[in-house]
């Protein structure tokens, strides 16, 4: 995967790090499931962001699982 030096990924190398397809991507980005920036009308996804944003959809998926095993 060719991540930039800043850790920037376009939609294409954050479509294989999370291994989704970029219409995926492209979808979860424009309803704000999924944090991103434009420019210009490409969308621009931060390594750091990206890598919060999975823990926290872990820990909620960890949340939700206990409170229906409950």
């Amino acid at each position: 995967m060719a991540k930039d030096r800043d850790g920037v990924f376009t939609v294409q190398e954050l479509a294989s790090y999370l291994r989704m397809r970029p219409l995926t991507i492209y979808k979860h980005a424009s309803s704000g499931r999924l944090p991103g920036f434009k420019v210009g009308s490409h969308w621009r996804f931060k390594k750091n962001t990206i890598d919060r944003w999975i823990e926290k959809q872990e820990s909620s998926s960890v949340k939700q699982k206990t409170l229906i095993n409950q």
